[in-house]
């Protein structure tokens, strides 16, 4: 395992090595940077020095591209293969369609995602195996419920409050979108829980906006919170899919996303900072949704997918 340090603070990368039990990484490069240059030769340095089978990537960050190009003549798995927002002014999308263009073995969360890429024409082996944050949520959950404290020292009471993140550099770099979010959430009937990402957090501070906020959580208690919520606000991929299994309605602050199908079901809507308001209010989760993304079961079928995939 190689971590690149894209994120160093403490509660968003070591707790989660902590509470998940994760062995320590062999490579821990602390860069503290999203800069792909920066991450690229070290991570060729690790490859060159391991002489790995398969180089396995996950998402869309900036920490996923710069592994894929440090492959070198490695093999690339790619977790998350396929997904598209169609929207070009996400560093995120540039992301994907990079990494997956390289990809030797493209991992898929769902038949979409499969099929997206045999309309580009791209050239690696496509697997359709479920999404990995599905066998977390399915694991990790229940043990967030029963193990975590955090409603009972923030003073909540289930379904009774709104859970926000909010961190996308679109939403926290634009001085009068960051303010018309931070009164969109000031305006909500239901008290707001908001772990704010340290980018964020001094965002905040410099427009003077005065948005109550705590500080970023562990995975346990961010679990909890999140399952329990009357609704979500996010910008977040991966909160929008955990959202949809825990049935929270969610409220996604972006004008587009790569997780279609959730706002297909009825269960996500796509908003823009003033209509944060009406979209929490009306809130609900739809009854009689699709599974989506899986069944809990994708960590099985990649390993798989690995051993059957001989490394070119």
């Amino acid at each position: 395992m190689l971590h690149t340090g894209q994120h160093w603070d403490r509660e968003m990368s070591h707790v989660f090595f902590d509470e998940l039990g994760l062995a320590e990484p062999r490579y821990r490069l602390d860069l503290h940077t999203r800069d792909v240059d920066a991450m690229r030769a070290p991570i060729g340095e690790a490859v060159a020095r391991e002489h790995p089978d398969w180089l396995l990537v996950y998402g869309d960050t900036n920490s996923t591209r710069a592994g894929a190009e440090a492959a070198g003549k490695v093999p690339v798995a790619h977790v998350e293969a396929g997904l598209r927002s169609f929207d070009l002014s996400m560093p995120e999308e540039h992301n994907r369609i990079a990494v997956d263009r390289t990809a030797a073995l493209l991992l898929c969360p769902d038949e979409r995602s499969a099929r997206q890429l045999e309309s580009e024409g791209v050239r690696g082996r496509r697997e359709v195996v479920g999404d990995v944050m599905a066998d977390a949520t399915r694991v990790f959950a229940p043990i967030a419920r029963e193990r975590s404290c955090v409603l009972d020292r923030l003073g909540l009471r289930p379904r009774e409050y709104v859970l926000a993140t909010i961190h996308r550099e679109g939403n926290v770099t634009t001085a009068d979108r960051l303010k018309a979010i931070a009164h969109g959430l000031a305006s909500l009937e239901n008290r707001v829980v908001f772990p704010a990402h340290p980018r964020t957090r001094a965002a905040l501070e410099r427009l003077g906006l005065d948005l109550p906020t705590i500080e970023p959580l562990g995975y346990l208690d961010f679990a909890a919170l999140a399952s329990q919520a009357r609704t979500i606000v996010t910008d977040s991929g991966g909160l929008q899919k955990e959202a949809y299994w825990y049935r929270v309605p969610c409220v996604t602050v972006r004008s587009s996303t790569e997780w279609v199908d959730t706002v297909a079901a009825g269960a996500n809507v796509l908003v823009e900072p003033d209509e944060i308001s009406p979209a929490v209010t009306a809130a609900r989760f739809p009854k009689d949704v699709p599974p989506l993304y899986g069944d809990g079961h994708a960590s099985e079928r990649v390993a798989a997918a690995l051993y059957a995939t001989p490394p070119s």
